[in-house]
């Protein structure tokens, strides 16, 4: 599933490709998964102008002169795809037709992507937001359950999940499996600046790298979560291990705590 770094920059672009344009049509071919109706979807954005798109979490929001939010989630497999001719592609949820004859796609091999008018956002503090500060990580860490699991609770810290949990807490030498309640003050300070450091050049790599990237995920640039290295860059030999669907990658410099 696509995390902050993706996201973030899906969102820039589709701000770029689509802000101003008003929306003609509003075309539902897969109902299943729809919080909304197609008549309400309808109803709520056809004639609107796009104002603005942004993250939230993992999520994009994109705001219409009617003052209506619509989100969108891509789940697993969903992807976008922005079309200034037919579009084709026998996977798509929903279109947004413009007056201008282009066409935003949600697509999705597995039906789940989603959208929903008015969101509401889960309780967890976006990962990027600057209140994430060592105090607040250090309240959201007072649990029993291993550090990992809060880190990807999106109703504890929005926007990280399974890949970039890895990345970070490589980056604080902090071991997944570390309880979080015992993770040492200093550790936890180290924790929050691994937090930014990684989503934010993570974000700089994928835009840098891909700037006109809509869909999938960038792996290009982990260090520990990935399989087409063995070391980490310090050298270390990369392990990993199953806990349930989830595969985690860490290696053996980053400290247990109990």
């Amino acid at each position: 599933m696509p995390e902050i770094p993706d996201i973030e920059v899906f969102s820039q672009n589709l701000k770029k490709l689509v802000g101003g344009k008003k929306v003609a049509h509003v075309n539902v071919l897969v109902e299943k998964r729809l919080k909304d109706t197609p008549k309400e979807l309808c109803e709520a954005l056809e004639g609107q102008q796009v104002k603005d798109v942004w993250r939230s979490g993992k999520e994009m929001r994109m705001l219409f002169s009617n003052g209506i939010i619509l989100g969108i989630h891509l789940m697993l497999t969903g992807d976008l795809y922005f079309f200034t001719d037919k579009n084709d592609r026998k996977s798509t949820i929903i279109e947004l037709q413009f007056s201008d004859g282009t066409i935003l796609a949600l697509t999705d091999r597995m039906k789940n992507a989603t959208v929903k008018l008015n969101p509401v956002d889960k309780n967890g503090i976006d990962a990027l937001d600057k209140a994430l500060n060592y105090k607040k990580l250090k309240e959201l860490l007072n649990r029993k359950t291993a550090v990992k699991n809060v880190l990807i609770d999106q109703d504890t810290i929005r926007g990280i999940g399974n890949g970039y949990s890895d990345e970070i807490l490589w980056e604080a030498r902090i071991s997944p499996f570390s309880k979080a309640v015992a993770i040492p003050d200093e550790k936890i300070k180290d924790l929050a600046h691994a937090i930014k450091k990684v989503l934010t050049n993570a974000t700089k790599k994928i835009a840098r790298h891909y700037p006109d990237i809509l869909h999938g995920e960038v792996r290009d640039f982990m260090d520990i979560h990935t399989k087409q290295k063995t070391e980490s860059p310090t050298g270390y030999p990369i392990l990993t291990a199953d806990r349930g669907m989830l595969k985690t990658y860490y290696t053996a410099e980053q400290v247990l705590y109990e």
